[in-house]
């Protein structure tokens, strides 16, 4: 009898060790790949399994089902993984639950299917969006100015705008590049687009487009905008109707006292920006900090905001990661002024010093908007030209982790909102 109920005891003992749930650490001394562990999620919810988010615990760590196959991926991706029981899953996700922790767990339930809108032809080290999905092994496709035009987005979950100029005026490279072959080329192409697809001008064309995305926002779309395509994307919007752009973009003079007649209520983010006049200057309006800023390179940092996981589970999801205090970098659009936020728009990221958002959230109608200023983490003043980032060299970015944030946010369980 004492020998079966030994038996029966260590029968037990290891049915309740069994292993049940795999957790992907997301903190800085448990992870060495955090890039690779958003791909290694959506991999799993491709694979039409849920997977938990644990906001705040270790860094935004998952919890996946333990199956021989994310194991195996996991190991060949070079994915820092933990086997856990059912008996310390419970005791995880009980902490999680408590009042006194700051920490929700957030079921994701279907991988996003992802657009990504580029020129054709672009290299994927173009961009950063295309970058770390590449690195991160997380599957998008590339749409442009004709799939947007013919309704192609109501096709997508979440949609990244590449570094684009939606105004018109070509990325105001004029005075650097308005000889270079590569801007000639580019401008050709883009006036070959917009005849074919019925416009006089590319401006007209890029009103069309930004017009299509803001529908597709306002309908329950996810929009992830970087560098020029947030500032531009919103002066377009409000300057439907009125002609901003001068004759070596268009042909035809802008309009007189044309900043007058901008119409800042169509805008997602910004308000009250004064628009660049002048077409030898680099910069679209105010919106943008670059010019302003004086901060060193190696004391440039942003600091990402503390949500309430358990009553503002987005933008908390929104900026899970590793350290609250990320590594700034520039672009054309480096960060956004504070006073030219619309007062409804959450700022996740920001150096208070020098009076700028980096990283800002918002919602329009049934759809989402985030704008991240800068065009790549990892590469402080990346110019045309330059090299492309190895992300294999930084596959601990938290830069980096923001974007991919971003890509799983709609496979979150839709819940209705606490008020």
């Amino acid at each position: 009898m004492k020998k079966a109920a030994l038996i029966l005891f260590f029968v037990l003992t290891s049915v309740q060790s069994f292993a049940s749930y795999i957790l992907i650490p997301m903190d800085a001394e448990g992870q060495k790949n955090h890039l690779k562990a958003y791909g290694m999620t959506y991999w799993t919810l491709e694979k039409q399994l849920k997977v938990k988010w644990l906001l705040n615990y270790r860094g935004g760590s998952f919890l996946l089902p333990d199956i021989p196959e994310i194991q195996r991926e996991c190991q060949i991706r070079g994915i820092s993984f933990e086997v856990m029981s059912d008996a310390k899953t419970e005791e995880i996700l009980e902490f999680i639950s408590s009042p006194s922790q700051n920490m929700e767990s957030v079921v994701l339930e279907k991988a996003p299917k992802i657009a990504v809108y580029s020129p054709k032809g672009n290299p994927p080290w173009d961009d950063a969006v295309t970058l770390v999905l590449t690195y991160a092994e997380i599957p998008y496709e590339t749409i442009y100015d004709e799939e947007v035009l013919n309704d192609g987005l109501v096709l997508y979950d979440w949609l990244h705008l590449h570094h684009e100029d939606f105004t018109g005026q070509y990325g105001k490279f004029y005075r650097t590049y308005k000889s270079a072959a590569w801007y000639i080329e580019e401008k050709k192409q883009a006036e070959a687009l917009a005849a074919k697809l019925g416009y006089d001008k590319v401006s007209e064309q890029k009103l069309a487009v930004a017009l299509k995305i803001r529908d597709y926002v306002v309908g329950g779309g996810f929009m992830f905008a970087m560098c020029s395509a947030t500032d531009s994307f919103d002066i377009a919007l409000a300057a439907e109707g009125v002609d901003i752009c001068e004759p070596m973009f268009d042909g035809d003079p802008s309009e007189p006292n044309y900043q007058s007649k901008i119409d800042y209520s169509k805008t997602f983010a910004f308000k009250d920006f004064i628009l660049e006049r002048n077409p030898n200057i680099y910069e679209f309006s105010s919106i943008d900090m670059t010019s302003k800023r004086q901060i060193p390179m190696l004391t440039d940092y942003f600091t990402l905001m503390d949500f309430s996981a358990k009553w503002d589970p987005i933008p908390t999801m929104l900026c899970q990661n590793h350290t609250a205090l990320v590594k700034g970098f520039m672009g054309q659009t480096t960060s956004f002024t504070r006073e030219e936020i619309k007062s409804n728009v959450l700022i996740m990221g920001e150096n208070k010093t020098n009076g700028e958002a980096k990283y800002i959230h918002g919602i329009k109608g049934k759809g989402f908007f985030t704008f991240y200023g800068g065009h790549d983490p990892e590469d402080y003043t990346h110019k045309v030209g330059d090299p492309k980032t190895e992300l294999e060299l930084h596959p601990t970015s938290p830069g980096y982790r923001l974007i991919l944030n971003n890509v799983l946010f709609p496979a979150a369980k839709k819940k209705k909102q606490k008020t």
